[in-house]
């Protein structure tokens, strides 16, 4: 057992050393690579030897963009309790020339959980994005936001939810009896 756990010390070790010659290689002045698979992900293999990973949307064929109008880009929850999961839909038209596909919708926290169509949205077509707030340890005027990331022109766009969430009655405190 002591043999092979040293074997494999050892490989890692010759394996590790091979990495870094090959990294030693790399011309400094090279430019960065970009790969992309089939799911939209893009791969950045940089010459200092990190690798990021991005989401975008294929590219658009002719010149040809979707365009995402939305009935309200914000809106107001008004004011509510902590502690209250509250839900709001943006409707939305593509009125471009090319199907709308939407690759991510982030909420700009946790608390903060957008819903969006996976499915092409074809011209002239409506679709709903469902974005659901958690109050919860989120006391005072909240102002969150949700980023798409589409084949717009643009590549993406921001809707906004607000609240006003009036904090949770602390009890009061136990004051102990006084005694004389």
């Amino acid at each position: 057992m002591k043999k092979l756990v040293l074997i494999l010390c050892a490989a890692t070790f010759v394996w590790a050393c091979k990495n870094e010659e090959a990294l030693s290689k790399v011309d400094p002045n090279s430019k960065d690579i970009t790969l992309k698979d089939y799911s939209g992900t893009e791969t950045n293999a940089q010459s200092n030897g990190s690798v990021s990973n991005i989401t975008t949307t294929p590219p658009v064929k002719d010149g040809k963009y979707p365009t995402i109008s939305f009935s309200k880009k914000e809106h107001d929850f008004g004011t509510i309790k902590e502690g209250e999961k509250v839900e709001t839909t943006f409707t939305f038209t593509n009125n471009g020339e090319a199907d709308l596909l939407i690759a991510n919708a982030a909420g700009s926290c946790g608390c903060t959980v957008p819903e969006f169509p996976k499915e092409p949205i074809k011209p002239g077509k409506s679709g709903k994005m469902k974005v659901s707030f958690d109050s919860n340890g989120k006391p005072g005027m909240q102002q969150k936001t949700v980023t798409i990331t589409a084949n717009t022109a643009t590549g993406t766009e921001t809707l906004t939810i607000k609240a006003n969430v009036t904090p949770k009655a602390q009890p009061a405190p136990e004051v102990a009896p006084v005694t004389q």
